[in-house]
């Protein structure tokens, strides 16, 4: 991962973790659903891991959160 998009993964993983939560979904619940194990998703929402992850996967997310996948690029709105 390059170091100029640090930031922005870091972003998206909390937007991803207030989103699910929003949703009452567990980490397990989320993974399950996008076909993941959990401890991938807890290093994707983690704010202090450097995880990247797929395009697909991010659009997998948007789809089982109901979330358009826009919103977790955005740096100005949770």
């Amino acid at each position: 991962m390059k170091s100029e998009h640090l930031e922005t993964y870091r972003i998206m993983g909390l937007k991803i973790g207030y989103y699910r939560r929003l949703r009452g979904l567990t980490q397990e619940q989320l993974a399950e659903k996008i076909d993941k194990n959990t401890s991938f998703l807890s290093s994707v929402e983690a704010p202090n891991v450097d995880r990247t992850l797929s395009l697909d996967t991010l659009l997998d997310i948007a789809k089982a959160l109901n979330v358009p996948a826009y919103k977790f690029l955005k740096d100005d709105d949770v």
